[in-house]
Parts: C-alpha cells; sequence; structure tokens
C-alpha cells in the first residue's frame, strides 16, 4: 500500500484543458510538455506537483482529441496514476501506452480535496480514502507489464532487447 497526494478536478477535463492546444506543434521534449501541464486550469499544478502524486476526477476525464501530450504532460510532472469516476477511452488507452493507470472509482471525486491523501493497494485491486476500502479492476498481466515498464514503448524495448533485434 502506498500514499500519495491528490490534486481534485471535476467532470469533463478535456485533452485541451490537460494540455493546451497551442502547444502541440511547438513544444517538442518531455520536460516542455509537463511545464505547462494543467496550466490554464490550475496554475498551481506545474509549480506544486510531485512525483507520485495522483490526479482524482469526475466523469469523462481526459474527453476531446487524442492528443497523446494530455497524458505525456502529467506523467513527466510525475503523475503515474489517475483515479476517475470515468474516462475517455481514447485518453485512457493513451493512459496505458505511457505507462499511467487509469483507475475507475466513481467515489473517490466526492471523498476528497486537493491535498487529501489516499492510499493505493495496487496488487489487491484497492483504494483507501478516508478509511473506506474501494476495490478497483486488477490489471491484467498485459496492462501491468506495460505499467511496470513505464509505458508500452519501455516495455517492448526491453523485450526486444532481452530477446535480441531480428
Amino acid at each position: 500500500m502506498t500514499t500519495h497526494r491528490v490534486w481534485v478536478y471535476d467532470d469533463n477535463v478535456n485533452t485541451d484543458v490537460i494540455f493546451p492546444g497551442k502547444y502541440t506543434y511547438t513544444l517538442k521534449t518531455p520536460d516542455e510538455i509537463a511545464a505547462h501541464a494543467l496550466e490554464d486550469l490550475d496554475p498551481r499544478f506545474t509549480a506544486e506537483a510531485q512525483p507520485g502524486d495522483v490526479i482524482v476526477a469526475g466523469r469523462n476525464w481526459g474527453c476531446g482529441s487524442s492528443r497523446e501530450q494530455a497524458v505525456t504532460a502529467l506523467k513527466y510532472r510525475g503523475v503515474t496514476v489517475i483515479v476517475a469516476a470515468s474516462f475517455s477511452g481514447l485518453y485512457a488507452r493513451n493512459c496505458i501506452n505511457q505507462g499511467v493507470l487509469p483507475i475507475i472509482c466513481p467515489q473517490a471525486r466526492e471523498l476528497l480535496s486537493t491535498g487529501d491523501t489516499l492510499d493505493l493497494d495496487l496488487a489487491g485491486g484497492t483504494l483507501l480514502i478516508k478509511g473506506q476500502r474501494f476495490a478497483f479492476a486488477r490489471l491484467s498481466p498485459s496492462v501491468q507489464a506495460i505499467y511496470e515498464a513505464g509505458g508500452l514503448l519501455p516495455m517492448l524495448q526491453r523485450r526486444f532487447s532481452d530477446q535480441g533485434a531480428p
């Protein structure tokens, strides 16, 4: 079980709010992208977010375009877990591909405020929030491997280097 500080946001936070579209073609490095995470929604986030912090949100987190930078920005600010009532399907897949775990827990948003903490038991598939335990779907072996490797690309690179390049 690990303890994480949370940043709490509402419903329907779209990818343009997570990472402003005006930077899509001008910023290239993960550090440049991370410097603009949530800047229009919460200017404190980029200055104060720490590795291991968790985003907790309402319904439909990551709706909008398929902009991968909306996950990259959070990942390189240190967020590797996002808990929401629901996710845009494409955003959730982008999370998994980049090694950020999307967890569905509809109750979390109502119980937490920014700065609170939650406890995560990844192996057991539970969140502990203010003394209440909430189960979430356990990771499939393939998603677990992607998450542990830090993303799909690092997992594949590791597999091919272990097997020898063709």
